[in-house]
Parts: C-alpha cells; sequence; structure tokens
C-alpha cells in the first residue's frame, strides 16, 4: 500500500520489523493463533516475531495489490492493535482472502470492522470483484465481524487449509448504502 488508510480511529499501515512486540501480542497469543487459517502454531518469541514481519517485509515488493498484510495502529496513541491480510485462497489462482486479527486486549471495540471495511473499500478501488473470508465455525467472533462487514454466507466447505470453514463473500455492490 503506497499510503497507510485510515479511519477515524485508526490506521493501517505496512508491518516493520519494529513492530515485534506488538505483533507479538497478537501471533504469539494462544487466543488468537488457534483461530488462524492456514493453521498456524503461535509465535512463542520476538525475535522469531521479527523473523517473520521480516520475512512478510521482503515478500511486500512481490504481491500485486490488493495482496498483502498490514498493522492496524490506534490513531491516538499509535499501539498497534491488530493485523489484516489480503491473500489468495487455495488453489491460489482467482479468490482473494482478507483476514483479520486482533490482539486480545483489543477485542469488543469494533477495531476488526472498522479496519477491514477500510481495506475492503481500498482492494474494490484496485480491481477487486469480491473478497471472501473464512472462519471455523465455532469461532463466532470472526463469523459476527463478517456478517458486521456485510459479508454473505457463501456456505460451510473443507477445501481450503485442510479445515471445515464457513465462507463469506462480499462484493463492491454489498457496500452501496452502507454507513461507516
Amino acid at each position: 500500500m503506497d499510503t497507510p488508510l485510515t479511519t477515524d480511529r485508526l490506521v493501517i499501515r505496512d508491518w516493520t520489523v519494529d513492530d515485534a512486540d506488538a505483533a507479538l501480542e497478537i501471533y504469539g497469543s494462544p487466543d488468537v493463533a488457534h483461530w488462524l487459517t492456514p493453521a498456524m502454531e503461535r509465535v512463542r518469541d520476538t525475535a522469531a516475531m521479527r523473523c517473520l514481519l521480516q520475512a512478510w517485509e521482503e515478500s511486500r515488493p512481490n504481491l500485486v495489490p490488493p495482496r498483502g498484510r498490514w498493522a492496524v495502529q490506534r490513531r491516538d496513541d499509535g499501539t498497534v492493535v491488530g493485523g489484516l491480510g489480503i491473500r489468495l485462497l487455495p488453489p491460489y489462482e482467482d479468490d482473494l482472502e482478507i483476514s483479520w486479527q486482533l490482539a486480545p486486549k483489543a477485542w469488543g471495540q469494533g477495531y476488526a470492522v472498522e479496519a477491514a471495511r477500510a481495506l475492503i473499500g481500498w482492494a474494490f478501488d484496485h480491481d477487486t470483484d469480491e473478497l471472501f473470508a473464512v472462519a471455523r465455525p465455532a469461532n463466532r467472533r470472526a463469523v459476527a465481524t463478517a456478517q458486521r462487514l456485510g459479508m454473505q454466507w457463501v456456505g460451510e466447505t473443507a477445501k481450503y487449509y485442510g479445515l471445515r470453514l464457513q465462507v463469506y463473500r462480499i462484493r463492491p455492490a454489498d457496500l452501496s448504502g452502507r454507513s461507516g
């Protein structure tokens, strides 16, 4: 993303290795890692998080917009509270997945919906026709976020990541008439 996206309360920007401590609060949390798709072990320490963030930074130039991974930080104090991503779903040909992850201390404040809504708008401005979100059926928070975003339930499948997942989709027309 050339310039950060901003909302009333948030900034969506590229990750840097300097975000390792804040990112560890997200990807190192068992409460977050348990729900990630594809399934991923939680990041164990700051050094491992720095390596992961460095890999994300190094891959950035090879990603065609709107693909990428971004940090979500609060505007008022600069605290990183979450992450967003857009990537290809298996079999890695056409379908783009949007994902969101928040530090547990940031849950319940509407940050996921606010940040994801901004990223969805940005993706649609970059010639994206539709985005999908996938969630494990028991992940009530992710399902509720997808619904709050106006995403439509498509069905349940086991074709992505070897997991049984609920699939949601949003298209530009789904945003018509929605307020921020």
